[in-house]
């Protein structure tokens, strides 16, 4: 028998050095600095897709014709009352479209979670169709309805007078803040429903049962209750919509008529004045409140505290057939709004001459002498939108593996993920104009050490590899965040473990990780894809002739008055994307459930 002496004793002998060492050599050996590497080309990647352009940006608003002038055109710009007039319109617009969108989305929301309505999949699966379509495509359908000879202005084209007598034409002004607000809020509706949706979702019942037991009315239950519980989603829902409203492009270049907005006024100062120092200005200008606007979600968000634990309760809905009713009849009139602009939108591609001659025809979807070039662009878009959403979603999900599951270079780590969430703030007319001035200069010349050196990345100018970079850019932080987050729920003892065990974290990587998180990588896919179709404002700047796209050939349409056509494209980009959607749904729906067996208890 061994007495616990003896094995103190051999625990006290002296091991010597050389035992042990081959082993640790192996371990903080080539892997070790291939993974360093690894996080350093990450940083090194958002630098160069982030930062320096921004720079350039900034260097390109303190100059004029060339020269340094410092401040001096933002001096004049504030000091000019209708480019100053740009910075009111666009923050009460956003301001009001963020409101707007968070009521609806709210009850909205509270309808597919808290009632007990008929149609469930069916609402919520309209609710996301505005995210199918470009931002123009809302200013078309709401002129189809409501401009001059638009089906509701017109009282259906004077067809309800013939019939009952009664004249229901009216008279909206469309073109100005309030055709910007109503498309906005199409616009940014469908992100602040699903924020809205998932914070309702996880209310802990109790609440509401302690609430019953003292006595608590309905209005008094909402307001001490469910409105407390989401109030993070409230604020979050609304930063949304404001940031996506303040930096859109597509409506206000419809409906904005002479009621201009930062982002119109970019376009204005570097399209049609070729001024880039003063469109350069514009772009730095429009990203300051969409900053503070970030960074106030940012910090909302980091108070916030799980409201729903493992002794949560899920909510249980009470049978209430009056409410069922209203709010039943609340999310169908929703829906009909999204459908109808989608229907007009449609029928106005399909006939001949809106509104004069409602005969069918397909020669508007040939494109056939109009400012679109026919449907190459369609085409480019394809091929861009396939090449951002794979190169993409590679890029992404190893940054955001290298980020999450790193145990060392805490430092860099913290500044690739501070660089990988900013993009969120950008407006894409700033990263596409940024880009401009990086890609296109010839040679940069080093601060404090004169040195000239010649520009690598001047080649990408003019291509298709500048719009796909502009597009993992413009989308970078979204798809972060669901990389990072599904990073979140795998054990954290699979790097250690592989590590003792001598197994390199690259084979860790693509045995474990890339299985157990596929779902959310296919997602980061479609979701690249989804919005590089759809995308105007991060690729207005970039195009050139042989790489124009469908979105963009939509504003060259509607600028040369080929409303119809450009309808047909918007069309068949909604087409394009619900059918690349459901046949992605369909061929991972076996993947999904097999990938996530392991959630499963």
């Amino acid at each position: 028998m061994i007495e616990p002496e003896q094995v103190l004793n051999q625990s006290e002998v002296p091991v010597p050095s050389n035992v042990y060492s081959k082993k640790i050599r192996q371990k903080t050996g080539k892997v070790e600095w291939l993974h360093k590497a690894l996080i350093v080309l990450v940083l090194i990647g958002l630098i160069i897709g982030i930062v320096l352009p921004l720079v350039e940006l900034l260097f390109v608003a303190l100059e004029k014709d060339g020269e340094f002038v410092g401040l001096a055109n933002f001096i004049h710009y504030f000091q000019t009352p209708s480019l100053v007039q740009s910075i009111y319109n666009t923050l009460s617009v956003s301001l009001i479209t963020g409101v707007i969108s968070v009521v609806l989305a709210f009850f909205y929301a509270y309808a597919l979670t808290r009632t007990n309505i008929r149609w469930k999949s069916f609402f919520k699966y309209i609710a996301f169709l505005p995210l199918f379509a470009p931002t123009m495509m809302h200013g078309i359908a709401l002129i189809y309805l409501f401009g001059n000879k638009g089906v509701i202005t017109t009282g259906f084209f004077g067809f309800i007078e013939k019939v009952t007598g009664l004249n229901l034409a009216v008279d909206i002004n469309l073109y100005g803040p309030l055709g910007i607000i109503i498309s906005e809020v199409i616009y940014t509706f469908p992100q602040a429903f699903l924020i809205l949706m998932v914070a309702i979702a996880v209310t802990d019942y109790r609440l509401y049962e302690a609430a019953d037991t003292l006595g608590a009315s309905k209005l008094k239950k909402f307001f001490t209750v469910t409105v407390p519980s989401i109030k993070y989603g409230l604020v979050s829902a609304f930063f949304v919509a404001f940031i996506l409203s303040f930096t859109d492009f597509g409506a206000p270049k419809v409906v904005g008529g002479h009621y201009n907005v930062l982002a119109t006024d970019i376009y204005k100062q570097v399209v049609g004045q070729q001024n880039l120092s003063m469109g350069s200005t514009v772009g730095i200008i429009l990203i300051i409140p969409a900053l503070i606007a970030f960074i106030a979600d940012r910090m909302i968000q980091r108070k916030q505290s799980s409201a729903f634990s493992s002794k949560s309760v899920g909510y249980q809905i009470k049978k209430n057939n009056l409410r069922d009713r209203l709010y039943f009849v609340y999310c169908l009139i929703i829906s009909v709004g999204v459908l109808s602009l989608i229907g007009s939108v449609l029928v106005a591609a399909l006939v001949k001459v809106w509104p004069y001659d409602f005969s069918l025809t397909f020669e508007h979807l040939t494109f056939k002498n109009v400012a679109g070039n026919g449907l190459q662009p369609y085409f480019n878009s394809i091929f861009v939108s396939l090449i951002t959403a794979v190169l993409g979603t590679i890029v992404i999900f190893i940054g955001a593996y290298l980020i999450e599951k790193s145990r060392f270079m805490k430092l860099t780590r913290q500044v690739s993920y501070f660089l990988s969430i900013l993009p969120l703030a950008l407006p894409g007319l700033v990263i596409g104009l940024a880009y401009i001035f990086f890609f296109n200069k010839p040679e940069f010349q080093i601060p404090f050490i004169g040195m000239t050196v010649v520009n690598p990345f001047q080649s990408l100018y003019g291509t298709f590899m500048i719009i796909v970079i502009a597009n993992i850019i413009h989308f970078y932080s979204v798809n972060l965040i669901t990389a990072t987050t599904a990073l979140k729920k795998l054990d954290k003892e699979f790097e250690p473990v592989s590590e003792s065990m001598n197994i390199p974290f690259y084979k860790t990587f693509a045995g474990v990780t890339v299985p157990m998180s596929l779902p959310a990588i296919l997602e980061m896919g479609i979701y690249l894809f989804v919005n590089s179709m759809t995308t105007i404002s991060a690729v207005i700047f970039l195009y050139t002739a042989d790489t124009k796209l469908a979105s963009i050939s939509i504003v060259n349409m509607t600028d040369a008055g080929d409303t119809a056509p450009a309808a047909a494209m918007s069309i068949i980009i909604v087409l394009t994307n619900i059918i690349v959607r459901v046949v992605y749904e369909f061929a991972t729906k076996k993947i999904r459930k097999r990938t996530q067996a392991w959630q499963q208890r």
